[in-house]
């Protein structure tokens, strides 16, 4: 899953890309508002993490852009991200304004990293799991917050990308995913687009699973991308 760090106190966000990376996100930063919605306008984001108080004007009125879309070029197939405002600003007031523009989660400075990672989660299994911190699909269960994977039962050790990507197959089954868009949810703006690391992390993870059960969830379609099937 990729994340934008919106946010001008650098000691701050490189905590905070520091932490979420560690959790296997891939995070890109911007000090900014302007910044923002050019990132937003190329690559395709999972969750906003806003601050309000930017250098250039207001982050109200980034996350209403984002929100309406008016911050992304051909949004045509894209989903736009949620939303965490993170800020000075504790008001009642003020978190009514921050929600009412848009945002899906509201967090007042200061805060623990430890708490946001737990936001960051639940947001993000909002539409697509059961709420709990468990995702489960094919014989696969990953704990997201104890970073623990089994399949069929067997225990599963995978790297922190490998982590990653099965947790995107996990929240997208029965959908073929090609390597760009992989790279675009699972990698960070610094991966070379002309390398081989999302092929190579496949077969990684592939091999791995196939070690534990003796059998392969994640079905390659040549010249389309992979697929994990949840059970019919």
């Amino acid at each position: 899953m990729r994340i934008l760090i919106v946010e001008d106190e650098r000691d701050l966000a490189t905590a905070i890309a520091t932490s979420l990376r560690s959790s296997g996100y891939a995070v890109d930063l911007a000090a900014d508002g302007a910044t923002a919605l050019d990132r937003a306008a190329v690559n395709e984001y999972d969750l906003v993490c806003l601050d309000l108080n930017l250098p250039d004007g207001d982050g109200l009125d980034v996350c209403r852009q984002v929100v309406a879309g008016s911050g992304y070029a051909g949004t045509s197939g894209r989903t736009q991200p949620k939303v965490i405002m993170l800020t000075a600003r504790g008001s009642v007031d003020d978190r009514i304004t921050g929600l009412d523009s848009g945002a899906d989660d509201y967090l007042v400075k200061p805060f623990s990293l430890d708490e946001l990672n737990a936001r960051v989660r639940a947001l993000l299994r909002r539409d697509t799991a059961n709420g709990r911190s468990v995702i489960a699909q094919a014989g696969i269960e990953m704990d997201t917050a104890r970073h623990e994977v089994t399949y069929r039962n067997e225990p599963v050790d995978l790297t922190v990308k490998e982590f990653a990507l099965l947790r995107w197959f996990l929240l997208h089954p029965d959908e073929i995913h090609s390597a760009e868009r992989l790279l675009e949810h699972v990698w960070d703006e610094h991966a070379d687009p002309f390398t081989n690391t999302v092929r190579m992390t496949i077969s990684n993870l592939r091999r791995k699973l196939a070690d534990a059960a003796g059998e392969q969830p994640i079905e390659t379609f040549p010249g389309r991308g992979y697929i994990l099937r949840s059970p019919s």
